[in-house]
């Protein structure tokens, strides 16, 4: 394989093929074309652990006041089922690769999913806290393991021109999940039992296995990723700021997102079928933009980093004004929804090409930048939630999405703009 340093890049649009080819291995596809299945193939099977490690992270939210009932534990205490996994989740990202850095990594991907399925193993058949929250750690292991590795895999499975929709193949993976995870939790709760909801994990676990030990080629491990390398990244000034304003995306969206709730219910006055309805179309809307985002990156990709969280600021605020509003607020959540999932899939696109020899590194420094986003903008939107009002949240949701779009601005302009 032949890479380009991030430091000779210059940012141009007509760079765009020679960057994203430097990630390519042209010889593993060549030695592989006619004896094994199709690239795209291997992005399916990975969008299914994406999809399931997503589901799993956050089916305990429509759960928590059975598995608190059963073992005998507050709502707070369950709920802490969900953080530690993004505790571990951000900790695997930094270190858990660098550990494994010698292995296969098709090797590590299908060591990555069988921890899923220990992880699901052990919350269905937790016999108190301690097991719970072990088993919700292991999640966390296979979440920021599988993530940090996910566009350093597909950079190597997909030609460069192809890589901006393979990520966005990836990342539907997680919008359908998002969407169906919390009712589907619910009903198979209801249907099964809490026990029997984290235990359908397993089998689809197993199948996903199978298919990754069938279609996934090797992919030998071509990159040293450790703690100071992914750190050292940041000595790339134009990286640096991408990372940043990657982080203020995160911490926006969920500044505001997680009190959508109790805004629609207080604000709005929705009853819960038609917030259902509501957060389903704001779901469905996610599924559009993902799908559609892949083939806009491919020439406009500095316009969409620019422009998504303009646009998510501007329905932030409209959301403040609007809110009262039932059919207002709806629209401007189904825009929302079609804004916010093709976020990821553009920083990961624009990753790609910046640091096309280091995506290990990077991928582990973004996935744990993201879970600290994603912890600490809830957070404080809370605190505010709670101290100033319901329209604060959303306030600092616009404030934290301008502050990426500036940022995203300086990246493009100082030479990461293809």
């Amino acid at each position: 394989m032949i890479y380009i340093a991030a430091s000779e890049m210059t940012g141009g649009l007509d760079d765009e093929p020679r960057h994203m080819d430097t990630t390519y291995d042209s010889q593993l596809a060549k030695a592989q074309l006619v004896k094994e299945p199709s690239a795209w193939g291997a992005v399916a099977c990975l969008s299914l652990l994406t999809f399931v490690l997503v589901a799993a992270e956050f089916m305990p939210v429509s759960l928590l006041t059975p598995i608190a009932n059963e073992l005998a534990i507050s709502a707070g205490q369950a709920g802490q089922a969900i953080s530690v996994s993004g505790f571990f989740a951000i900790l695997t990202s930094l270190f858990g690769n660098a550990l494994l850095s010698r292995l296969d990594r098709r090797t590590v991907i299908i060591l990555y999913t069988a921890v899923l399925v220990v992880s699901g193993l052990a919350v269905t058949f937790a016999p108190n806290y301690l097991v719970l929250m072990l088993g919700r750690a292991l999640i966390g292991v296979s979440i920021g393991g599988f993530w940090s590795l996910s566009t350093a895999i597909l950079a190597r499975i997909v030609p460069g021109a192809d890589l901006p929709r393979a990520i966005a193949m990836l990342q539907g993976g997680t919008a359908f999940a998002s969407v169906i995870a919390a009712p589907l939790g619910s009903f198979l709760g209801g249907l099964i039992g809490w026990r029997g909801a984290f235990f359908v994990v397993v089998p689809i676990g197993l199948v996903a296995i199978v298919w990754q030990l069938a279609i996934l080629p090797r992919l030998p491990a071509d990159e040293q990723a450790s703690v100071g390398k992914m750190f050292g990244l940041l000595g790339n000034r134009v990286f640096a700021i991408g990372m940043a304003a990657t982080t203020l995306a995160f911490m926006g969206q969920f500044a505001l997102a997680t009190y959508l709730r109790p805004f629609l219910e207080g604000v709005t006055g929705l009853d819960v079928n038609t917030l259902s309805m509501v957060l389903l179309g704001l779901g469905l809307a996610g599924l559009v933009g993902t799908s559609l985002v892949g083939f806009v990156l491919r020439t406009h990709l500095g316009a969409v980093l620019i422009g998504l969280p303009t646009v998510l600021a501007i329905i932030a605020l409209s959301l403040i004004a609007l809110g009262p509003f039932a059919i207002a607020t709806a629209s401007l959540l189904v825009v929302w929804g079609l804004f916010t999932t093709p976020i990821p899939v553009a920083w990961n696109t624009w990753m790609a090409k910046m640091i096309p020899n280091d995506l290990e590194a990077g991928g582990g420094l973004q996935v744990a930048l993201i879970q600290f986003a994603i912890t600490f903008g809830a957070f404080a939107g809370g605190l505010l939630f709670d101290s100033a009002g319901w329209w604060s949240p959303f306030a600092l949701g616009a404030f934290l999405l301008l502050g990426s779009a500036l940022l995203a601005i300086a990246a493009t302009k100082s030479g990461g703009h293809y």
